[in-house]
Parts: structure tokens; sequence; C-alpha cells
């Protein structure tokens, strides 16, 4: 029996591949003929998932800064890809998302940032990337804190010295944002003091520790201060190092004069019944500096037991 040989499919499908690219013209139909519609079989596209599929959301790992030569370098490191969309500015102030409330941020200027298309949590609600307020030793950058975590858009504030010129750019393998604020101002180190929690619980004097801030001159005094309620950073946290704000929340003036350092705060001062307050930070901290040998603290309305002459005074809401 004879068969014909069988024919490739792609001559079989040049044909089929003419009549879709240029189908033949239109013959005339006579009136009195019967037309029988022609049923072309229905093609049905190929759907590729991956296309469809929602986009990747880049995860916040790691928050780190360092200081460079004339600059100091604020990294957000990104699991995934890189935010989809990010923007910076300063800001007067730091807002959180939601609720918009103000998000204290220690430094005399706050840098913006936005991070759309990116998480800084896992599936559990849980942190990525660590604290959502992190104090750095540095000549410009104060803090990093954190105000806004939803709907994959997250929010950060760079709590600053001075107000300085920056640059945003990004890098991968791994995906990173990197913030570089210049830093061309002199500064000079002064002692900060903390409660050294460890020290306190113990019973064993002294109770505070102090640690090393760059500060920028003439202004060392509110300088000193301004790292003061920065708080310690991570590693000197570790360590059991604490900041005790006894309810206040800033500092409104720094005046020294004649040898007296009349410091104004801002809050709710309050002891709480301990005998340790914000004031034995304060203290030793600005008599530390040339030129300060007395301190005098004043709450929010101005008020302090001792307001005249050289000694030392507090209010009266910070006596135990």
């Amino acid at each position: 029996m004879f068969l014909p040989p069988k024919r490739s499919l792609a001559v079989l499908a040049v044909p089929l591949v003419s009549l879709l690219a240029a189908p033949a013209a239109a013959t005339p139909v006579p009136s009195h003929a019967v037309v029988h519609p022609v049923v072309h079989p229905v093609v049905h596209p190929v759907v590729h998932m991956a296309a469809h599929a929602a986009p990747r959301v880049a995860t916040l790992v790691d928050v780190r800064a360092s200081h460079h030569p004339g600059l100091d370098r604020v990294v957000f490191e990104f699991r995934g890809p890189l935010p989809a969309r990010r923007g910076a500015g300063y800001v007067s102030r730091l807002n959180a998302d939601g609720s918009g409330r103000t998000v204290p941020v220690a430094g005399d200027a706050i840098l913006g940032l936005r991070f759309g298309g990116a998480v800084g949590h896992d599936n559990k609600g849980r942190p990525t990337y660590g604290p959502a307020r992190e104090t750095f030793a540095l000549p410009g950058v104060v803090q990093v804190v954190n105000a806004g975590d939803f709907e994959a858009e997250l929010t950060f504030g760079i709590g600053l010295s001075r107000k300085a010129s920056y640059r945003v750019y990004t890098l991968t393998h791994p995906s990173r944002v990197v913030v570089d604020v210049k830093t061309p101002y002199r500064t000079v180190p002064v002692r900060t003091y903390f409660l050294d929690s460890r020290a306190y619980a113990a019973g064993r004097r002294p109770y505070t520790a102090a640690v090393s801030r760059p500060v920028i001159p003439p202004s060392t005094a509110r300088g000193a201060l301004q790292r003061l309620f920065a708080g310690p950073t991570q590693a000197e946290h570790a360590k059991g190092l604490r900041f005790v704000a006894s309810g206040a929340t800033g500092v409104r003036s720094v005046v020294v004069r004649d040898g007296v350092a009349h410091v104004r705060l801002t809050g709710s001062l309050r002891s709480g019944g301990s005998a340790f307050t914000v004031a034995d930070e304060i203290t030793p901290t600005l008599k530390r500096l040339p030129g300060i040998r007395w301190v005098k603290i004043y709450d929010a309305r101005g008020r302090t037991e001792r307001p005249k002459g050289h000694s030392d005074s507090v209010p009266e809401s910070l006596e135990p």
C-alpha cells in the first residue's frame, strides 16, 4: 500500500500564516448562491502569569550610618528590588503616617524620606531592620527615625545637627538607597552623661556614664543637650546606658551668663518619685563645658526653685 510522504510542520504552517497575514480579496457572490459561513478555529492567547503577577515589594533589612571625609552617609538596605518610588526633602516636622501626629526627632534640621513599594516588617508584623529610632554619634547625623510603615509605604526622618546639602542615589547587589549629607563645618568633642542602669541597680555610684559626641561650636551647650536628648547609640544601650527624660520632650533655650547655664525645657516635667531625673544628666553634661559652673533648670513655664544667685537649681516637679 502506497502512503504519501509526510509533510513537515513548517510547510503546513505556511498557508495558515499567509491566510492570517494577508486574506484574499473577496469574490462576488451571486444572489442565488447558498453561502456556508467558514468557521475558523478559536486561537486562545498564551497568558504568561509572571507578566500579571503582583510587583515584588522591597523589604528593608538594615539602616546604618557612618562618617566619610566631608560627609555623613546613611544607607537603607533592602531585600529584593529597590523601592519603586523614592523621595527626599527637608521638612519642618516629621508627621506619622495615618495619625498625622508629630514624631519627635533630635536635631536642628529634619530630612524626610519616603519609599514607595517597600515594607519594614515581616508577615507577622515584626520589624525587619532594627529599632524604629536609632541614634548616631556623627558630625551631621543625630538620629534616624521611622514615621510610617503602611500599605507598602515607608517614611523616615533623619535628624541633622545642621541643614546641609545632600544627595540620594541607589546601589544594587544588594539593593540600597544611599543618602550622603555634606558636613562642611568643624566640630569639637563634648562629654554627654547618661544613666548607667547597671550601676544604678547595684547602688554603685556614680550613676552616670559619659560618652563622646561631636558638636558644632560655638553653640556647644545647645549641641551637647541636643545629643543628650537623642539618647544613647545602640552599642551604648547594649552596655546599659539609658536616657531618663522625666517627662521632658526637648530644650527650648540655653543661655549661659556669668558662669550660670539657664536651661528651659519643654514637656511636663515630673520625677515620678525617683531620686534620679533628667537634671542628673543635664547638670554634669553642661558643667564639663568651659565657662559653666552652675546649672539652673526651668520647666516649660519658666519655673525653678532658685532662679537667682550662683547655685544649681531644678523645678519643684523634679524633686523626689
